[in-house]
């Protein structure tokens, strides 16, 4: 089966960060309703500053400290408004693709003292079970000729660019550390290979 992509809805959603355009996706892979929050012109336009957002229910909206997700969320729809262009897309993959259910589970698991990633492989499940094709349908969709991709993870670039997406540039989005995310930032650097400055178990915090 061909993957296909449905822009559904488009409809203006002012911020703090200024005025975007809410775009709504129905697609034939999933299933699932992924969202593309796009600010300025970006049709045909070239070094587009694009998040791939993967859901984060506990940090986008209720402000976990247990992980950077809920910063990195308003961090790039701040870079995205000053660099005046660009597109915020919200996968809707919870827990790096594991579910709601599972990410929790995880939680505890990391309480007992694994970390994220062994926590995931405790339960049946790939460290990242996360992919990124519906979000290059959807880069596709909005006509973005090449991407200036946010992110720590050379994983989502690699990716995408496996799936045909230009990529000119890696834009950082690194969060402040402390007591409640270090582990897990440690853990990203050290075992998922993400682009992050923390400290090295052997040095101090």
């Amino acid at each position: 089966m061909e993957p296909q992509l449905k822009n559904l809805v488009q409809t203006r959603i002012p911020t703090q960060y200024g005025e975007f355009t809410l775009h709504y996706f129905t697609n034939n892979v999933d299933e699932k309703e992924h969202v593309a929050f796009v600010y300025g012109d970006v049709k045909g336009k070239k070094n587009v500053p694009v998040r791939l957002h993967s859901e984060c229910f506990t940090g986008d909206v209720l402000g976990s400290r247990r992980c950077d997700c809920g910063e990195q969320l308003d961090m790039a729809l701040q870079l995205i408004s000053e660099k005046g262009l660009g597109v915020l897309i919200y996968l809707r993959q919870e827990g790096r693709g594991i579910g709601l259910l599972k990410k929790l589970q995880a939680y505890n698991l990391q309480d007992q003292g694994l970390d994220t990633v062994d926590a995931n492989i405790h339960l049946g499940h790939l460290a990242d079970e996360r992919e990124y094709s519906i979000a290059a349908l959807i880069i596709n969709n909005l006509q973005i000729q090449s991407v200036d991709l946010i992110t720590n993870n050379p994983k989502k670039i690699d990716e995408l660019k496996k799936l045909g997406i230009v990529i000119e540039n890696r834009i950082s989005i690194e969060t402040d550390y402390h007591h409640d995310n270090l582990e897990y930032l440690k853990t990203k650097a050290k075992k998922m290979s993400h682009l992050l400055s923390v400290p090295k178990d052997d040095e101090k915090d």
